[in-house]
């Protein structure tokens, strides 16, 4: 089974947190409808439940269409959305630093 990301392991596992999830990692690219159902590991009659939300709450905004697929991106001038950006940056740094401290304990233990 895939490891937990930092967010979903602080905010807990729904479909909608591992949507949330996708698109904190990929906050600068666009993507299409079946791209972030696959890649947040859900399926798409969850997410088809969950998307009118996305849409009517800015988190989410149309960015061009190819093709017949509009494809759309995480609407990071949104205030809801900035939060939830600071929120996984902070997971990360926390992180990182948590590691570089048990690297500096390591070398003084050696």
């Amino acid at each position: 089974m895939k490891e937990q990301s930092l967010f979903i392991a602080f905010i807990g596992d729904s479909p909608t947190v591992r949507v949330f999830d996708y698109l904190l990692t990929v906050r600068g690219l666009d993507f299409c409808i079946s791209d972030l159902a696959d890649n947040a590991h859900i399926g798409r009659a969850t997410l088809y439940r969950i998307w009118k939300n996305l849409i009517d709450k800015d988190i989410l905004i149309a960015t061009r269409t190819i093709g017949k697929a509009k494809l759309y991106k995480l609407n990071t001038s949104d205030p809801k959305v900035k939060k939830l950006i600071e929120i996984d940056d902070m997971l990360i740094l926390e992180a990182l630093r948590s590691k570089v401290r048990a690297k500096k304990s390591l070398r003084v233990v050696s």
